[in-house]
């Protein structure tokens, strides 16, 4: 699992830290900057997360395919992912292009505030666009069990967006200054930097030999309605459980004032740190469980999810005492402001309150997915968005508005412990074992065996 999980450990954490030095670039820009780019963010990623929960199907059936043998499935698989994403996105461009300013103003957020989110998110939609390339190049790495190839596109990509961020914010090597929108043009350069490096290994040398990726790129609408109907639902979940968990969480902090909105950015790029390096743990664990399930070895993948959860719950419980002993200094990082500074220190109690449980939350999510259990995902990430943070955050702030932006807050830790308890009994309850993804085909259909190294 450790092998398996370190190429997509170093990608989550390179890309976590390629987030915080953006973030601490635009902090350098003052206040309503930094109040700006964290809901900027995660508004966009609202249709980038549908997307890319949808596109984890594509693990699940390549890493089941290659559990099965049937290598030309792996990256045909890939191909239905890029021909439905590059629609989505485009269609997702065209719409919210225009929408971008009613948006924010339908959060509650201030004018200037608003005015740097709509430069931003304009820019980031043409960056999702090129990022289908990324996404479903990188399941279709992970499925194989070649997560060393996303590794090294990542972190090259991140490299070129830092230093592209660097030039154009702060306007070095003669070209003006853009702010906040020369952080996203630099997202941009990047997005397209890796996605070249992943489609051209992709299309060459080994990967394209033994899976024919140049020859399976013919559009099967039966495997894309097989990638939709157990991806839609992963994406649903990522976006609730991410893009609209966010959104909800902003648009309930804005009732009090910039200083708060501050204050949630700088304590939630802190939590990316203590999350990220997890979820590439959970990437690898669906892509290892999906090809448990394919060689029939599904008590192998209770062991594999056993092994992830133990380090998942070591890693973000010494998370939870470093954000408990240290939050004043890491809000003193992030702003000179002594009231930001104060807020984000009391919202750091609750940040460190649910590390375990999102430890929980996410890790049997990714022994889920790997099974296609991904309707249960669904159902149970919009309950604790929509209902627990969504509804129960609403009526902390109208009972006790005196807590401020605490009581927000209090909701969204409520909601995740909720969800990563429930997670924890769906697996638990071996249900996601009778799901058989290929049912329906036939068991006679000739397979292509090429031997796997385990």
């Amino acid at each position: 699992m450790l092998k398996l999980a370190g190429p997509m450990v170093v990608t989550t954490i390179s890309f976590t830290i390629m987030q915080f030095v953006d973030r601490f670039m635009v902090s350098r820009l003052g206040t309503t900057a930094l109040a700006a780019i964290l809901p900027a963010g995660i508004v966009s990623f609202v249709p980038a997360g549908f997307a890319i929960g949808a596109m984890t199907g594509v693990t699940t059936f390549v890493s089941q395919s290659l559990g099965r043998g049937r290598l030309r499935d792996c990256s045909n698989y890939c191909w239905q992912a890029i021909y439905a994403g590059l629609a989505y996105c485009s269609a997702v461009a065209v719409a919210a292009w225009p929408a971008a300013p009613w948006i924010f103003k339908a959060m509650g957020h201030m004018p200037d505030v608003v005015e740097m989110e709509v430069v931003y998110l304009r820019i980031i939609l043409f960056a999702q666009i090129a990022a289908v390339f990324v996404w479903a190049s990188s399941q279709f790495f992970m499925g194989v069990h070649r997560p060393i190839i996303a590794m090294y596109a990542a972190l090259v990509a991140q490299v070129v967006n830092i230093g592209a961020n660097y030039v154009l914010i702060f306007g070095k090597l003669g070209l003006p200054a853009m702010g906040i929108a020369g952080a996203a043009w630099g997202t941009f350069i990047g997005v397209v930097a890796g996605a070249a490096i992943r489609m051209t290994l992709f299309l060459n040398g080994d990967i394209s030999r033994r899976f024919h990726c140049r020859r399976t790129m013919r559009v099967d609408l039966t495997k894309m309605l097989d990638l939709l109907k157990v991806g839609l639902p992963v994406g649903f979940e990522l976006m609730t459980n991410v893009a609209f968990w966010g959104v909800i969480l902003y648009s309930l902090v804005a009732m009090f004032g910039k200083e708060n909105m501050a204050a949630t950015s700088a304590v939630l790029a802190c939590t990316d740190l203590s999350i990220m390096p997890v979820v590439g743990v959970t990437i690898a664990l669906t892509a290892a469980v999906g090809r448990s399930i394919g060689q029939q070895r599904k008590d192998f993948a209770v062991r594999q999810t056993a092994v992830c959860l133990k380090i998942a719950m070591t890693y973000m419980g010494i998370v939870a005492v470093i954000f408990l002993l240290f939050r004043h200094e890491l809000m003193g990082f992030w702003s000179s402001n002594e009231r930001v500074i104060e807020l984000g220190s009391d919202i750091m109690i609750c940040a460190a309150v649910y590390q375990l449980f999102y430890a929980a939350r996410i890790t049997y999510s990714g022994a889920l997915r790997g099974a296609g259990d991904t309707i249960w995902l669904a159902a149970v990430s919009g309950v604790g968005s929509l209902v627990v943070l969504g509804l129960g955050g609403l009526m902390i702030t109208r009972i006790m508005p005196n807590l401020g932006a605490i009581g927000p807050w209090i909701a969204a830790t409520i909601s995740i412990m909720i969800v990563g308890s429930a997670n924890a009994l769906r697996f638990r309850s071996k249900r996601w074992m009778r799901i058989d993804l290929f049912k329906r085909k036939a068991a006679a259909v000739p397979m292509e065996i090429e031997p796997v190294a385990e």
